[in-house]
């Protein structure tokens, strides 16, 4: 019998017919709770008076290269509203990178500042952010450690209120969303879009249910000593998701993990076609081996395809068109209140009708994420193995 055949069976039958729309209602209840869980989180935590705590405090920021707007991200660390000494470690691994001459005019422009510019660390894993970390770390003269990717940029009272939590020793660390600055690309818009829109109502979610139990690459605040009692940064320099893995770690080891309600914003550059894809593949994918049973779970969060299956199903156009209409409002509802009146995500607010699109893309892109194991980082080829990353070549030599 075709498998052409086996589905027109299977959608005639009543009660497959009925179980396929009750599944297809799992993702809408899902917007709903999400768009609560936003609701909730922004509106308590913008309420929420933090006791003064502004100790001194080591800014670690490795870098690799430049984007658009890399000394406006790099500035805005130097101009914050922070009473107490702050230091910013710059760490690039190549003498030679673009981001060098830029660093050296901070330095020139902001005397009453302490920057320093660190280059070149020890190779501890195949993750070379966490090896420059771990330099850092160790060159840091407080205790408090603010790490931030490179292409970030931060409001003035950013120090303030990332590190005022910290004064709760039961806090271990404080992690940010981020809004986008993207250029005029659709691939740059549809990234940020996926971020803003939908990546942030899972993390809202997450600390709903269960609360924090890992990190947000863009802005990461900790101490030395919750560093030290993960084993410091060379136990998680093998891994891809070091950001994940520092957070989680930490909420092993027994500390609070808090989201802020201090957004900082990312840069999203104009890709290709191509490299929009491999970027949103890689991505997916590092999400899938780091937290794989949370991920087959998302597949009860793909709305769109769902409604879809659901009009094809229907026994009635008007329940057809129900669940179309049910997705695109509860879909845009949900993208509305997380990224744009939770993150203010700008890009967000002007493409919101690109949302369907994104989701289109990106039920794509998690089926394809299941296709390999391997991924393509930093011009190197990695095959990852239980969230850590394991040269290719090596590999191969072990099963030779």
């Amino acid at each position: 019998m075709s498998c052409e055949i086996c589905a027109v069976l299977v959608f005639a039958l009543p009660g497959w017919r009925f179980f396929l729309l009750v599944l297809a209602a799992t993702p809408l209840a899902y917007y709903i709770a999400a768009t609560f869980a936003a609701w909730r989180f922004f509106s308590r935590e913008r309420a929420r008076v933090f006791p003064p705590y502004t100790p001194a405090a080591s800014l670690l920021k490795p870098v690799h290269g430049v984007d658009f707007a890399s000394y406006e991200n790099f500035a805005s660390f130097c101009t914050q509203d922070y009473p107490a000494e702050y230091e910013i470690l710059f760490g690039v691994g190549d003498p030679a990178d673009s981001a060098v001459p830029l660093i050296q005019r901070l330095i020139t422009e902001f005397p009453q500042r302490s920057i320093r510019l660190v280059i070149g660390a020890e190779r501890l894993g195949t993750n070379r952010k966490v090896n420059m970390l771990a330099r850092l770390a160790h060159e840091a003269r407080h205790k408090i450690l603010v790490l931030t990717d490179g292409d970030i940029r931060v409001g003035r009272n950013y120090l303030r209120e990332v590190i005022a939590p910290l004064v709760d020793q039961e806090v271990g660390a404080v992690t940010s969303f981020y809004r986008g600055v993207a250029e005029k690309n659709l691939g740059a818009e549809l990234e940020d879009i996926g971020a803003a829109s939908e990546f942030f109502a899972g993390v809202l979610m997450a600390n709903w249910m269960e609360g924090m139990t890992f990190g947000l690459g863009a802005s990461i605040v900790t101490t030395k000593e919750w560093v030290a009692k993960i084993g410091g940064f060379a136990a998680i320099a093998d891994m891809l998701a070091d950001d994940y893995e520092l957070g989680n770690r930490i909420a092993k080891a027994g500390g609070r993990v808090l989201l802020s309600r201090e957004v900082v914003a990312t840069m999203y550059p104009a890709q290709s076609p191509r490299s929009f894809w491999q970027h949103q593949v890689r991505w997916t994918r590092t999400v899938r081996l780091s937290r794989p049973l949370s991920f087959l779970g998302l597949i009860f969060t793909h709305g769109l395809p769902w409604a879809l299956l659901a009009a094809m199903a229907a026994p009635a156009k008007w329940i057809a068109v129900a669940y179309l209409l049910a997705y695109l409002a509860l879909r845009l509802l949900m993208a509305w209140t997380v990224g744009i009146w939770g993150i203010g995500d700008d890009v967000l607010r002007r493409k919101l009708w690109l949302v369907p699109l994104r989701d289109a893309i990106y039920f794509a892109v998690w089926i394809a994420s299941f296709a390999s194991n391997s991924i393509s980082w930093g011009g190197e080829q990695f095959k990852m193995e239980k969230g850590q990353m394991v040269p290719a070549d090596s590999a191969k030599s072990e099963r030779a």
